[in-house]
């Protein structure tokens, strides 16, 4: 998997059905010992709630859970996860904690406000993209710096270090599959002036 889908941060936001009110928590989380940690978190700031319905998904051994917590089986948990996998989200844990307010709303009521609940602690998270990426060092003449500049601006690139010492050197952050490609751009750019140096590779946002 060169991308993979997951959330800036913690985040959540709520919604009142019928006199029941629905809070959606999200988290990110790279293993099923952190998800349950951020589970135990949720259940234990709203002890009082009737219920702390959750799902993740991580990446690693693709792992998927969900729980309805006691609502009527298939109700809460798998139409929330059904909202991770419709995100293309992973590394990511949702609770919905759900306060009673006297009106039941059928199997449907509840997989739409739990579905409900999902999608707006989603949006609160924030989707971001992480690529496999590789940051490339630049070092060129002052000469050529401008012509690397536009194409830079051109492409929209994103420099992560620069430095204007006896020579111009820049740090600029690359797809992992574009390394090769812009390589060979910088060579013909600037008639092999440029040289070029990939000095790390890692997951990053893009």
């Amino acid at each position: 998997m060169a991308e993979y889908r997951t959330i800036k941060q913690r985040g959540s936001d709520e919604f009142v059905e019928k006199k029941s009110r629905f809070i959606g928590y999200i988290a990110p989380v790279e293993t099923e010992d952190e998800a349950i940690a951020f589970i135990n978190e949720i259940r234990a700031k709203h002890r009082d709630a009737t219920h702390n319905v959750y799902a993740y998904s991580l990446r690693a051994g693709q792992i998927k859970r969900a729980s309805d917590d006691g609502e009527p089986s298939g109700t809460g948990g798998v139409p929330m996860l059904n909202v991770l996998n419709g995100n293309g989200l992973v590394d990511v844990c949702c609770v919905v904690t759900r306060y009673f307010g006297g009106t039941l709303l059928g199997v449907g009521g509840l997989v739409r406000a739990y579905t409900e609940g999902a999608k707006i602690a989603v949006a609160a998270g924030k989707i971001k993209t992480m690529a496999e990426s590789a940051d490339v060092m630049l070092t060129c003449d002052y000469n050529l710096y401008g012509k690397i500049e536009h194409f830079i601006n051109e492409h929209k690139i994103l420099v992560v270090e620069s430095d204007f010492g006896a020579e111009v050197s820049l740090v600029v952050r690359l797809r992992a599959e574009d390394v090769e490609g812009f390589e060979h751009d910088m060579v013909e750019l600037t008639s092999a002036r440029v040289s070029t140096e990939v000095i790390s590779r890692g997951w990053n946002e893009m």
